[in-house]
């Protein structure tokens, strides 16, 4: 069975192009905040103070503001409650860093750590349910690494000399998976804006529904 292109399908791939654009723009953005972040961090997380205290709200924070820009830019293209999830568990868990921060690193571990094991999990729905989307296979890897790193993140809080640096770590990983997406999303999308069809491998080869890589010829995929 052929993975052929009809009127029907090349209608699908126009109405995703600006999904597709605005979620790539979305990474790029989320790409650079984590390594800035990550950076910062770094550079504070020797103890808690006040500069430290407010990378660590902020970070939440901005993963709320992430969601709120995927929402309004996903139109009916994208499913729209695992993201209210985040937004809720991303808004809970400011508001628990601001109170962990008074009690001390390992507090702040927990509940960072309660915070990767959930976002990871919502994460990995997301992406498999947008993984027609293409690029999402790095943003699977990366919710499922996220559960993994915030159950190390507990167990490191039984450390009373624990340091916050694992989570320049985690941050800066997350945003390189961001970057990943980003670029893979980038090359699913046409020189002339359009999106390249599902099944369609750039540089000539097109996969078919039942298998193997076929190289260009009967019904070669041209942009307008």
């Amino acid at each position: 069975m052929s993975s052929s292109i009809d009127a029907g399908d090349t209608g699908t791939v126009a109405a995703a192009t600006p999904t597709t654009e605005a979620l790539r723009n979305l990474y790029y953005a989320r790409f650079g905040f984590a390594v800035l972040w990550a950076g910062l961090l770094a550079l504070t997380a020797s103890t808690l103070n006040p500069a430290s205290i407010a990378l660590l709200v902020i970070y939440p924070l901005f993963d709320v503001t992430a969601a709120f820009i995927d929402i309004r830019s996903s139109g009916t293209a994208r499913p729209k409650k695992p993201l209210y999830i985040t937004m809720a568990l991303s808004l809970l868990a400011a508001i628990g860093l601001a109170a962990a921060a008074t009690s001390g690193i390992p507090d702040v571990l927990r509940v960072w750590g309660v915070w990767a094991i959930a976002a990871g999990i919502v994460q990995l729905t997301v992406a498999i349910l947008r993984y027609r989307l293409g690029g999402q296979w790095a943003m699977i890897l990366s919710g499922g690494i996220s559960a993994l790193a915030g159950t190390s993140f507990i167990l490191q809080a039984g450390d009373a000399n624990a340091p916050l640096t694992p989570l320049a770590g985690y941050a800066a990983l997350g945003g390189v998976f961001f970057l990943i997406s980003a670029i893979r999303l980038q090359t699913a999308i046409r020189p002339d804006g359009g999106r390249w069809p599902s099944g369609l491998v750039r540089g000539g080869w097109r996969v078919g529904v039942c298998g193997g890589p076929r190289r260009r010829g009967f019904r070669r995929f041209l942009p307008r």
